[in-house]
C-alpha cells in the first residue's frame, strides 16, 4: 500500500507538480470568484423579493463570502507552497 507520503516525495521531484500546483491555485481562485458571484447574486435577488431583510440578508452573504475567501486562501497558499518546496 503506498502511504500519501511517498507520493507526495515522488511528485515533489517531478516537474509536473509545479505545474499542477500552479494549476491548482488558478482552479482555487477561480471557484471563489464564481461562489462569491453566486452569494451576490442570490442576494440581490432576495432583497428585491423581501426588502424588508436587508439587514439579516446582508450580513449573511458577508459571512458566507468569507468562509468562501478564507477556503480560497488556504487553497491558494499551499498550492503556492507547494510550487516553492
Amino acid at each position: 500500500m503506498i502511504t500519501l507520503s511517498i507520493i507526495l516525495q515522488v511528485a515533489a521531484t517531478a516537474g509536473m507538480a509545479k505545474m499542477g500546483a500552479a494549476i491548482g491555485a488558478g482552479l482555487a481562485a477561480i471557484g471563489a470568484g464564481i461562489g462569491i458571484g453566486k452569494i451576490g447574486g442570490s442576494a440581490l435577488e432576495s432583497i428585491a423579493r423581501q426588502p424588508e431583510a436587508v439587514g439579516d440578508i446582508r450580513s449573511n452573504m458577508i459571512v458566507a463570502a468569507a468562509l468562501i475567501e478564507g477556503a480560497s486562501f488556504f487553497a491558494i497558499i499551499i498550492c503556492l507552497l507547494a510550487i516553492v518546496l
